[in-house]
C-alpha cells in the first residue's frame, strides 16, 4: 500500500515572534484565528493583508489592515508569512514569491506549500507543550493537544513558577546545569507531579 503522507523534515523550534516582522495573508474566519494565536504567542510586528476581510478580521486587525493582497516588496520585509482562507492563486502565488524571497512560510492545511507548520498549541503559564504531524493531520494533533489539556492542567502554571525559583537559587548557588538539572528531576519526582501518568497507560 503506498503512503499518502508528504513526509517532512522538522525541526521543533520555539521562537520569539515579538521580535519578528510577520504578515499574515488571508479573508475570514481562518485568518482571525491566526490573528488569535499570534496574538497570544506575543507578535508585535503584524501586518494583516486581505482582499474582502469579514468584519470580525476587520475589527480585530484595526490598523494592521491593508485591504489587499501583499506587494513583493512587503513579502520582502517579512520574516514569517501566514496565509489562512485566501483563493488558491493567491495561496499558490504568496508561497512562491516568498520562496524566492527567502522568507518562511506557512501556508494553512498545504504542507506542500509551506517551510513551516503550525503545531496545536497548549499553555500552561510559560510551559508550552505543542503537537505536529507535519501537516499530515491538523485535526489529529488538536485530539492530542486536548487529551494532554487534561493531563496537564492549570496547576501547572505555578509548578513552572516553583521549580523556576528553585534554578535561580541553585544557579545563584555556583551549581552547573548537570546539577541543576538533578536537583529539579529529583524535586518533580518528590513532588510527585508527574507518578499518576504512569498508571494511565
Amino acid at each position: 500500500m503506498t503512503s499518502l503522507l508528504v513526509e517532512m523534515h522538522v525541526l521543533p523550534l520555539f521562537v520569539d515572534i515579538s521580535r519578528l516582522k510577520l504578515a499574515l495573508v488571508g479573508n475570514g474566519e481562518t485568518a482571525r484565528r491566526r490573528l488569535g494565536l499570534l496574538e497570544e504567542a506575543g507578535a508585535v510586528q503584524l501586518d494583516v493583508f486581505a482582499e474582502a476581510p469579514s468584519p470580525l478580521l476587520a475589527t480585530e486587525a484595526g490598523a494592521r489592515l491593508e485591504r489587499r493582497w501583499p506587494s513583493h516588496e512587503e513579502l520582502a520585509r517579512a520574516q514569517i508569512v501566514f496565509v489562512a482562507d485566501a483563493p488558491a492563486s493567491v495561496r499558490a502565488a504568496v508561497s512562491r514569491a516568498a520562496r524566492v524571497l527567502g522568507v518562511l512560510v506557512h501556508v494553512e492545511d498545504e504542507p506542500t506549500l509551506s517551510d513551516a507548520q503550525m503545531p496545536a498549541v497548549l499553555r500552561r503559564g510559560g510551559l508550552t507543550l505543542a503537537v505536529s504531524t507535519g501537516g499530515a493531520s491538523p485535526a489529529l494533533a488538536t485530539r492530542v493537544r486536548d487529551f494532554l489539556g487534561a493531563l496537564f492542567g492549570q496547576e501547572w502554571r505555578g509548578r513552572l513558577e516553583e521549580v523556576s525559583r528553585l534554578r535561580r537559587v541553585w544557579r545563584e548557588a555556583g551549581m552547573a546545569p548537570s546539577e541543576v538539572a538533578e536537583l529539579t528531576d529529583a524535586w518533580v519526582s518528590r513532588r510527585g507531579w508527574l507518578s499518576g501518568f504512569a498508571s494511565r497507560h
